[in-house]
């Protein structure tokens, strides 16, 4: 039986998926930027305007870029500094971090101090745990480090082909370190996930695209490595997505 309140947070781009997610019932958010790059640090700024809107805590990604999660010494100083930064707000709830050794093990050292930059905030570790070698150490190198949370698919790509890692990643953590499981969860599979791996959270995007609202479109520029049509869509979070996919998961208690 899970030992922590269940609770659901939804990954959010901006302060409008912040504003959504709320809206559709939501215990928390995570506030990202760029989730095509898998989440990347938000401005200072968006999480001053969250701050401005929130009804629900929220806890903010501190990954400087893309890619791996092995960061050189200047990056990892980014994020020290990233998140003494959000301490000094005073009001943001939580961080969402990861890093690993070359090895696919948890950086204890750099963990460790990110933790301790962070209090009294929680600290979340995320899908850079679904990267290690061993899921087993790296619970307990989580919990050495005194991480709140981790977020993981059961290193695999969904929560439903992960579903047996899960349940044992559950059972491990004991209560020490809260479970939060995702991996491509929505209101047709989210119950059967809770059931089966017993988790304490659960996260998931509930993302739909829009197109844009530019009426002149220069067909000769792009400014990145997508196709120029995706320049013009928005990728939004769907409250009412939203608001089935957590009922569907509290139906599962």
């Amino acid at each position: 039986m899970p030992k922590h309140p269940f609770k659901i947070e939804i990954c959010v781009e901006g302060i409008d998926g912040l504003v959504a997610a709320q809206q559709g019932g939501a215990d928390r958010v995570e506030l990202c930027a760029s989730l095509l790059e898998g989440g990347l640090t938000p401005s200072l700024g968006v999480v001053k305007a969250a701050l401005k809107v929130a009804t629900i805590p929220f806890h903010v990604i501190i990954r400087p870029r893309g890619g791996d999660f092995l960061y050189s010494e200047l990056e990892f100083q980014t994020m020290v500094e990233d998140i003494k930064a959000l301490r000094d707000l005073g009001d943001v709830a939580g961080v969402v971090i990861g890093c690993l050794t070359p090895d696919g093990r948890i950086d204890e050292v750099r963990t460790k101090a990110l933790v301790d930059a962070a209090r009294p905030m929680k600290v979340t570790c995320h899908r850079a745990f679904d990267m290690t070698v061993d899921y087993r150490e790296a619970i307990e190198a989580l919990v050495r480090a005194g991480v709140d949370r981790v977020l993981t698919s059961g290193q695999r790509d969904t929560a439903i082909e992960g579903i047996e890692i899960l349940k044992d990643t559950a059972a491990i953590a004991d209560g020490r370190i809260v479970v939060m499981a995702c991996g491509a969860l929505d209101a047709g599979n989210i119950a059967q996930v809770r059931q089966a791996t017993g988790v304490d959270e659960m996260h998931f995007a509930a993302l739909h695209t829009i197109k844009s609202g530019m009426d002149f479109r220069n067909p000769h520029v792009g400014m990145g490595g997508t196709a120029i049509e995706r320049e013009y869509e928005i990728t939004l979070t769907d409250t009412d997505a939203v608001r089935e996919t957590i009922a569907a998961a509290r139906a599962a208690a």
